[in-house]
């Protein structure tokens, strides 16, 4: 014969159901919140970035880099372009200043004007002349760069540095010079280990 339910257990598993059900919607909050903002870990050879994603403002953006993220594609890549007052450019050669083509995906729309600026340690996608060209490449703005917002067609901002700013500035200071017909190449090279998403506690 089954023991009988005592009244206290019958109130602490009455307790345990509201705590579980309190703690759902904050849950799914929580995964809302991580949804709309991701955050992506850049190891880079000269250290960590941390990077802030916005999706609520640059949607089709931020699911274009963080495919590109899924996918490894920015592994060993390098910072190919880096301009001490004005911005790092990376996520699109190798060391040897060869482009990656394998894995690479179409043209998006540009997102500039949607409210994020080219201030000091956003993150945007660099791209040719014409303003819907990005793909994969990104620049991380190391001064204020608001003049990008508008020109010709704009810069699409997507996210901020939210750590390892200084490990962005030691890397605006690295020596460089003219390389493979490109200007701008720091002499040694500076390597994108790894990027990868970090899931938020």
């Amino acid at each position: 014969m089954a023991p009988r339910r005592t009244t206290i257990g019958i109130l602490a598993g009455i307790v345990l159901g509201l705590m579980v059900l309190i703690s759902l919607p904050n849950r799914e909050a929580r995964a809302q919140a991580d949804d709309k903002h991701p955050i992506v870990v850049l190891e880079t050879s000269k250290g960590t970035i941390t990077i802030e994603l916005d999706r609520e403002k640059a949607p089709i953006t931020v699911d274009n880099f963080l495919k590109y993220v899924d996918a490894k594609f920015y592994d060993n890549l390098v910072f190919h372009r880096v301009i001490r007052n004005f911005m790092i450019q990376g996520g699109g050669l190798d060391d040897q200043l060869r482009e990656k083509t394998e894995g690479q995906r179409g043209e998006i729309k540009n997102e500039s004007g949607n409210g994020l600026s080219n201030k000091r340690g956003t993150i945007a996608m660099a791209r040719k002349d014409d303003p819907n060209s990005a793909t994969n490449q990104f620049f991380i703005n190391v001064v204020d760069n608001e003049r990008l917002d508008n020109f010709r067609g704009g810069y699409a901002v997507f996210g901020k540095v939210i750590d390892g700013m200084d490990v962005a500035d030691k890397i605006r200071e690295a020596r460089t010079s003219v390389q493979a017909g490109m200007p701008d190449v720091p002499v040694e090279p500076i390597v994108i280990k790894t990027v990868r998403k970090k899931e938020k506690s």
